[in-house]
């Protein structure tokens, strides 16, 4: 998960001074030494780090802080306005031409993840802005990179402008331009050459596409893993190319999140759009807001909210709630509600926006299984509608039937069933249809 060795740090950091009815200057002095060590460890710019802790603590120990009915509160909230402002304030917004197309250029070094990102960029603003997008294939130096475009294309119904790998990238570009005129698409997503180091030939070529294209956004595509060479390569790109923005890409599988929390400090460039994960729906915006309180243990309930309307039917959600209010619930119901879910992205990221989440007991270090959610699909999957609809009928030769049409074991089988009839019991106790006994654990989930 994204931050989550320093969110780790920060919210043991904080949750000591988060009670304190009273906050001395050594206690400040402390709580910035402790941020300190665990910005560092993230690997963060240590010139940001310098500056951030200094402006905390001189925020921390002012009279507005100190002599505060609750102090301890007011110096996280000192930590949370200040790790906003680090990331960049306020959440950029994308820059859509007034007059179509708008035109977007996608430069970085290679492997970084350009290719990729301008098709998941593509398809989010398709989806968001309902553009008609065209993408053109402009890296003609690494081997299959037109074809990989082509191929993310046509997954995702997206015209690609190619001319083979023989033409001037330059030329490619103003004959796609044309195209794109000819074609009324109002969206241009240009992929360019990457190189496993910055040189002039590739900046000499990138500023004669900028040229020819004249872009409204020049997004430069970093991966997150790379830590602070992705910073010393945003400031070679932005000083030749003046970029309007980042995607930072494998954000998810980074867990210390150093250069995402330096780029926009070092060089003065929002991030504006993260990658986090391989599917072609995980690119969300940046809300430097939103990051700051999921990195502090706060949670992320706007994201939260979101991803649900993206990927959860209001129908069928209502149908679902009347039948758990009846408690009319079944294991087809289970099993949509588990696709439904799986739509709005890894269950762990979801976890992880719950406010306070992290503080309820067991759930700190609760791991989600995702290929148990895959044995869990492929048993009830493996059942008869009267199995699914009731599973009392469900005997030792039925379970034994299950266990080898899903690939799993009688042992699944058991679990899986005693653990539904739990949360079917749970749902009569928070439905008010029982009174008095003790609640069971609500994420007491297969998957868990």
């Amino acid at each position: 998960m994204a931050f989550e060795s320093l969110a780790d740090r920060l919210q043991a950091t904080m949750k000591k001074i988060r009670g304190k009815g009273k906050v001395s200057e050594a206690d400040v002095k402390q709580m910035a030494r402790e941020v300190r060590l665990a910005l560092l460890e993230a690997d963060v710019n240590f010139k940001v780090v310098k500056s951030f802790v200094k402006r905390i603590q001189e925020r921390a120990v002012g009279q507005d802080v100190l002599k505060s009915l609750t102090p301890g509160q007011q110096v996280i909230k000192v930590v949370q306005e200040e790790l906003t402002e680090l990331m960049g304030g306020e959440q950029t917004r994308l820059n859509l031409a007034l007059k179509p197309p708008t035109v977007i250029l996608f430069v970085g070094l290679q492997g970084a993840g350009k290719t990729t990102s301008a098709a998941k960029l593509a398809n989010y603003i398709r989806k968001m802005h309902n553009k008609k997008p065209l993408m053109i294939a402009a890296d003609i130096y690494r081997p299959a990179a037109i074809k990989q475009l082509q191929t993310l294309g046509s997954q995702l119904s997206i015209p690609v402008f190619s001319l083979g790998d023989q033409i001037n990238p330059v030329e490619i570009v103003r004959q796609g331009l044309e195209q794109a005129s000819a074609d009324h698409n109002d969206l241009v997503m240009i992929d360019t050459a990457g190189r496993l180091h910055v040189d002039d030939a590739l900046m000499d070529e990138l500023e004669q596409i900028k040229a020819v294209s004249h872009p409204d956004e020049i997004f430069l595509v970093v991966d997150a893993m790379t830590g602070q060479d992705a910073v010393n390569v945003a400031n070679t790109f932005n000083e030749r190319l003046d970029l309007t923005g980042v995607i930072m890409t494998k954000l998810d599988g980074d867990t210390r999140g150093g250069a995402a929390l330096s780029i926009r400090s070092v060089t003065g460039k929002p991030i504006k759009f993260v990658g986090m994960g391989e599917k072609m729906d995980a690119l969300e915006p940046f809300h430097p807001d939103r990051m700051a309180s999921r990195i502090l243990g706060m949670g992320d309930v706007l994201s939260l909210i979101e991803k649900a309307q993206a990927s959860v039917d209001e129908e069928r959600a209502k149908e679902m709630e009347q039948k758990l209010r009846s408690v009319s619930f079944t294991l087809d119901d289970f099993l949509e509600q588990i696709g439904q879910i799986r739509k709005m992205g890894p269950l762990q990221d979801l976890l992880s926006m719950m406010p306070g989440a992290g503080k309820l007991k067991g759930m700190k270090n609760m791991q989600i299984d995702e290929k148990k959610i895959d044995q869990v699909e492929a048993m009830i999957r493996s059942m008869t509608p009267l199995e699914k609809n009731d599973p009392e009928v469900i005997n030792a030769s039925r379970k034994k039937r299950i266990a080898l049409g899903s690939g799993t074991s009688i042992a699944d089988v058991n679990r899986l069933l005693k653990q539904f009839k739990d949360m079917k019991k749970m749902m009569k106790q928070f439905m008010g249809k029982t009174k008095g006994k003790k609640r069971g654990n609500p994420f007491n989930l297969p998957f868990m």
